[in-house]
């Protein structure tokens, strides 16, 4: 379980969104969260894959190099 404070103008926001869309306002922070979490996992796995690529762990091979080996 978990509990958030929100500042007073956030509340009202998602309270609003709530009322006008007959979802709770647990299900549009549900959602939200699922939403940037997955994109904070995005952007961790993306700057790993950078700092293989800057250490030489990593090989990149040009677009010419990636479409020739799907001809083969």
């Amino acid at each position: 379980m978990l509990s958030v404070r929100l500042p007073e103008e956030l509340e009202q926001r998602l309270e609003a969104l709530a009322k006008a869309t007959g979802r709770s306002k647990t299900y549009y922070v549900r959602a939200a969260l699922i939403e940037k979490i997955e994109d904070m996992e995005d952007l961790y796995l993306a700057e790993a894959v950078l700092e293989r690529i800057a250490s030489g762990e990593e090989k990149v091979v040009s677009a010419e190099e990636f479409w020739r080996g799907l001809d083969d």
